[in-house]
């Protein structure tokens, strides 16, 4: 059965976050639930217990009582009545039986059978149990009860004991008639209640529980949830790019084993990344010399044309090996995270390129701070700046924050990229012909730093081309 959309929501909204409230929510639901079941299933079991033992202790003082009336002179019989009463019985000798006839259930007529065997002299027994099944067993009545009348009254007045209505307040559990030797009928008329459900000390025996087990988990939970918070926390400063100490490891061993994972994986990926940018710093530096070699060799080339075309050429080379080596040596630079005013950086770069003479516009409205590395988070968001005045002449730049996470737009109003080639120009010396010319062009690798920097501090960017022109820059950035 599905639930209802809003239903769904609030369900979602109520529903706690985090590993240690979902546990002892649920382990409080278990126990609610297993409480509920046992009082559901146990809650009348004392109530019957009771009611059983005291209509066994009834029926084996009746017995006494009989057997001893039997054999106790007229005049001391009232006293020994009066004495076997109380509160909860009461016992008289009478011509009329308060239970007329002997009750047919299968319970009545297995204690009438007991009785029976339990008198000496052969006496009639007549028993009906006329409590509610709510209380007792399950017996058949053998006549309709009005619950607010007691059967005692059906007993003449002359042969009801003085103290019978005063006890007898409320309708009988259990009617004992015995026929004695001379023709009478001992009455034994019971209204025994058992105290009420003590449902008090259930509940604070739940609530110790509820506390203790909030307690324990709680204790638990947080020992495994504080070394993955620290890890958490590890993984995404490292993911910006961050130079981190090893963890130490600790909370349970599975936790341990994690944590000593992440360091070395971080050790490994730290090395490799190093390893890459020094070779890559290497071969660029290397390439230096060669390139100079050739162009100083091109100019003695006599053929204008092809000397000119060589030169440009190899000019190329040497730039594309120059801004490789600056990539290198900047990427080699370990800059440490601060917080940083991302509104502030965004009005100098624009100021920057206002001082140029040119076109461009920043939107932060309130300060934005973010903990990132400012030079080379800057240089990425300068090269897409250059970017979009190189190709589109002006440039506007929005900034805002929202559902934890940072949206920089930079917008030009140039010719746009066509829709299949949108992902191509982060590549490395990727440039598009059709509208990015050589002339007025870079070497294709500022998109390309741009990304890698963007992605070192967990973001992402994404180009795409505006409505009506130009072509849409969107970075987007995590708070935390």
């Amino acid at each position: 059965m599905k639930l209802p959309a809003f239903l769904t929501k609030i369900l979602h909204a109520l529903w706690p976050k985090s590993l240690a409230s979902q546990l002892i929510l649920l382990l409080l639901a278990a126990i609610f639930a297993a409480q509920a079941l046992s009082i559901w299933i146990f809650h009348d079991e004392r109530r019957i217990a009771l009611v059983a033992a005291a209509r066994d202790n009834l029926l084996a003082r009746s017995v006494s009582v009989a057997e001893l009336l039997e054999d106790t002179p007229p005049g001391l019989q009232d006293r020994v009545l009066e004495a076997s009463s109380s509160r909860f019985a009461v016992f008289w000798l009478g011509d009329t039986p308060l239970a007329p006839a002997p009750g047919t259930s299968r319970f009545e007529q297995r204690l009438q059978g007991y009785m029976s065997s339990r008198l000496h002299h052969d006496q009639t027994v007549h028993l009906n149990i006329l409590a509610d099944e709510k209380r007792g067993p399950k017996v058949r009545r053998d006549r309709d009860v009005d619950q607010d009348d007691a059967s005692w009254r059906s007993v003449p007045k002359r042969e009801r004991p003085k103290n019978l209505r005063k006890i007898m307040n409320k309708p009988e559990d259990l009617s004992l008639s015995i026929q004695m030797t001379d023709g009478r009928w001992l009455n034994v008329a019971t209204s025994y209640r058992p105290p009420p459900g003590a449902y008090i000390p259930l509940l604070v025996q739940l609530g110790i529980t509820s506390v203790l087990t909030v307690l324990i988990i709680g204790f638990a939970v947080r020992r495994v949830t504080r070394p993955l918070k620290t890890l958490s926390a590890s993984a995404e400063k490292f993911g910006r790019g961050e130079e981190l100490e090893p963890l130490d490891p600790s909370g349970p061993r599975e936790v341990r084993a994690l944590t000593s994972s992440f360091n070395d994986m971080q050790d490994r990926l730290t090395r490799f990344v190093k390893d890459r940018t020094r070779m890559l710093a290497a071969i660029s530096h290397d390439l230096r010399t060669p390139i100079t070699s050739l162009r100083i060799r091109a100019e003695f080339i006599d053929d204008d044309e092809n000397r000119e075309k060589m030169i440009e050429t190899l000019d190329e080379m040497a730039a594309m090996t120059e801004a490789t080596l600056r990539f290198a040596r900047d990427e080699a630079h370990a800059e440490g995270a601060e917080v940083t005013d991302l509104g502030a950086m965004l009005e100098s770069l624009a100021g920057d390129q206002q001082d140029l003479g040119h076109e461009c516009s920043v939107t932060s409205g309130h300060p934005i701070m973010l903990s990132c590395r400012p030079v080379a988070l800057k240089r990425a968001l300068r090269n897409l700046i250059e970017n979009g005045i190189r190709y589109g002449g002006k440039v506007s730049i929005e900034a805002q924050q929202a559902d934890g996470e940072i949206v920089i737009r930079v917008s030009d109003t140039g010719p746009g990229i066509p829709e299949d080639r949108l992902k191509d120009v982060f590549e490395p010396f990727v440039r598009l012909e059709e509208s990015r010319s050589e002339e007025t062009g870079g070497i294709g690798l500022g998109l390309a730093i741009s990304r890698s920097i963007i992605h070192a501090h967990g973001g992402t960017i994404t180009l795409q081309n505006g409505r009506d022109e130009g072509l849409v820059a969107e970075v987007k950035l995590p708070t935390r």
